[in-house]
């Protein structure tokens, strides 16, 4: 007797949401639209939560948020045409800073394809340069292993975005569901576990250095090596700077952390950067906010790179011992080999800058100054995952709000994306909702994006927006300040009848307005109470408020203004 296997047809639509409940996927943030209208009829009867962002920029911001908070893949889908192009500054955010999202995006038919038909784009083509990979898809049946291998490409070795460009007949055509058991991708095998030899190598200098730092940066927090940094830190042991994107590997009352390094870091950490004989660079790009000129960048010491991506390696500044694998992985081996040393003279000379150079700013009863906003927060609500926007809040957030753990801190690091904070902080807020999810934003990056209010209200997501608001384009009016003359050419953010408060409670939100210090702790309990829905402070803070200190461009890291 012949039994044959019974086949099971389902449409690719069908396929898609099969596809993304094996990988777990429960929350997608978009917009519908003609090209996904078979896609979207079939999320109408699945159990995966749809959040209906009001622009598609901001259905990438919201996945890339979620995905920070979550260590998951977050999920966005747009249309065809300009569905699909309004997520491009979100994916080049999230291939900027490492996030793991994959972006869904609707395509005229196949036919179609070429002719510039009605909201046609190449978005793969576009994409190219700002995703891990993308894809077309060409037939339905390829639908389940497209979506198990962008799942994978995304999540695994330097984390990224991928995209699926879905026609709009390949959603509608049949298939036979097989998806696949496993990926199978010949080319794409991350290393993962560094050489011993290396390891061993990095060891010795360890050993023999007198002067060690420890730098790590966005690729210690996603692969979630930073117990083994602070372990690392404490048996040397050794100091440690983080990048913008590596703020909470080590919490920030911790004795051996000197915090932020680079642009606007703190005046400790870029003198031991500066005056130190080994260099141990953890996940880490070394970027030009971070280096200044490179030239000048650590020039008396070793330096060590662990990175996960071998094309970091040597890109910008000269390795001695290169490390290709995955940070956790090399650093709890590295321990193995590590003794620790008294190396009295360098620990007393750290202390000394860290008391001598302490963080400070003008302190005032009359005029509500950004950074005790930012401090009194950091007192109030501890654990708060923090969004920002980009420029001045940002900066103010890294140096003044006392970071306790990883991915406790959000932000657009490589683009500098202004308007990313209050829908990363919707995302974030959605991944992790029991957690206080506070977006620090000025006033020009929170009107990119201000239409999410409505979806705030909408979904009933209790996130916090604390407007810095000094009525200027904050860090660009620093710059025309300090290195134009104070010519402050079309910077100027007045908007006489602008109250963001009533703005805020115009979309159905809550909203308050600050001009006093004293008001300051009183409003942000207030606003930490209202967790059904978002609440909108708007602070009014001195207007030509510097962030400092800083290192003027094409500078050296010690060579610091203020």
């Amino acid at each position: 007797m012949i039994i044959l296997k019974e086949i099971e047809l389902i449409t690719g639509t069908e396929a898609i949401i099969r596809s993304l409940e094996k990988e777990g996927v429960k929350t997608i943030f978009g917009i519908p639209g003609g090209a996904v209208l078979p896609l979207y009829d079939e999320l109408y009867d699945s159990d995966i939560q749809q959040i209906l962002t009001k622009h598609e920029q901001a259905a990438a911001h919201a996945a890339d948020g979620y995905a920070r908070a979550t260590g998951k893949v977050g999920v966005c889908i747009a249309t065809s045409g300009p569905g699909a192009t309004n997520l491009v500054t979100g994916i080049a955010n999230a291939y900027m800073d490492s996030s793991s999202i994959v972006a869904l995006t609707g395509q005229v038919p196949r036919n179609m394809i070429g002719n510039d038909a009605f909201q046609e784009a190449d978005i793969t083509g576009i994409t190219i340069p700002i995703t891990k990979h993308n894809y077309l898809v060409k037939t339905a049946e390829e639908i389940p292993r497209i979506i198990k291998e962008a799942f994978y490409i995304a999540s695994t070795g330097r984390k990224g975005p991928v995209l699926i460009d879905l026609p709009k007949d390949v959603t509608t055509e049949m298939l036979e569901y097989n998806p696949p058991k496993k990926v199978e991708l010949p080319g794409y095998k991350p290393t993962i576990r560094g050489h011993p030899k290396q390891i061993h190598r990095a060891s010795e200098l360890i050993a023999t250095a007198e002067r060690p730092v420890i730098f790590a940066g966005g690729g210690v927090i996603s692969s979630g090596a930073h117990n083994e940094v602070v372990t690392l830190a404490e048996l040397i042991p050794a100091p440690v700077v983080m990048t913008l994107m590596g703020l909470g590997t080590i919490p920030a009352n911790h004795p051996l952390t000197l915090g932020m390094i680079g642009m606007h870091g703190t005046k400790y950490a870029n003198y031991a950067v500066t005056e130190c004989d080994l260099l141990i660079s953890i996940g880490v790009r070394f970027d030009d906010r971070a280096t200044g000129k490179l030239e000048s960048f650590a020039p008396n010491a070793k330096i060590i790179h662990i990175d996960i991506d071998p094309a970091e390696i040597g890109k910008n500044v000269r390795v001695d011992v290169p490390i290709v694998g995955d940070a956790k992985v090399v650093l709890k081996d590295l321990i193995k080999l590590v003794k620790s040393k008294a190396r009295k003279e360098w620990e007393d000379k750290i202390q000394r800058w860290k008391r001598e150079y302490k963080l400070t700013y003008e302190k005032s009863t009359s005029t509500l100054k950004p950074q005790y906003i930012i401090e009194k927060t950091s007192e109030i609500a501890p654990d708060a995952v923090i969004t920002t926007e980009v420029g001045q809040n940002q900066m103010w957030v890294a140096q003044y709000f006392k970071f306790k753990y990883p991915r406790q801190l959000i932000t657009s690091g490589g683009l500098g994306t202004m308007g990313f904070g209050f829908p990363a902080a919707i995302g974030a807020k959605v991944g992790v909702p029991d957690k206080t999810v506070i977006d620090f934003a000025g006033d020009g990056s929170f009107l990119m994006n201000i239409q999410e209010l409505a979806t705030a209200v909408d979904f009933e997501i209790g996130v916090k927006v604390f407007i810095l608001n000094n009525q200027f384009l904050g860090m660009v009016r620093q710059w025309q300040e300090l290195f134009f003359n104070k010519r402050y050419s079309n910077v100027c953010l007045r908007c006489k009848g602008m109250e963001f408060a009533r703005i805020a409670e115009a979309f159905g939100g809550t909203g308050f307005e600050v001009t006093k210090p004293s008001e300051v702790e009183e409003t942000i309990k207030e606003a930490l109470k209202i967790d059904d829905g978002p609440v909108v402070v708007d602070f009014k803070i001195a207007r030509e408020e510097n962030v400092f200190p800083m290192v003027p461009a094409g500078a050296a890291i010690n060579e610091m203004l203020g």
